[in-house]
């Protein structure tokens, strides 16, 4: 896929709390995701509950925030960078699809899902 010239700023969205027994692959992806996006020249904002990640290390984004993972807490982080362009999680879908939809009434009010 080429490089999109218009993202200049990418807001991840961390994997949370790992419990024993479950996977880590979504710390991985996003560690390797926040990587790939530095080497590009992007600039990278990760929110991660879990301190003890490899994604929250100081050296791999350029702003970590340690908060819970919450609406509250995504919406605060927009607001303090209007420069992001594009959002990238790295949690598992169900737990995702809580968030965008929490959103997504805070933002719009009434939600309305059709087919």
């Amino acid at each position: 896929m080429p490089k999109n010239n218009k993202l200049k700023s990418v807001l991840i969205i961390g994997s949370g709390p790992i419990i024993i027994g479950q996977a880590c692959e979504f710390d991985y992806s996003g560690s390797q995701s926040l990587r790939s996006l530095r080497e590009d020249g992007i600039e990278t904002v990760l929110i991660n509950s879990n301190p003890a990640t490899i994604m929250t290390d100081p050296s791999m984004a350029d702003h970590i925030y340690l908060l819970p993972l919450t609406t509250k807490s995504i919406v605060k982080i927009l607001k303090e960078h209007p420069q992001i362009d594009a959002v990238l999680p790295t949690m598992e879908v169900k737990q995702l699809l809580i968030y965008v939809l929490r959103l997504m009434k805070r933002e719009y009010g009434k939600i309305s899902m059709s087919h």
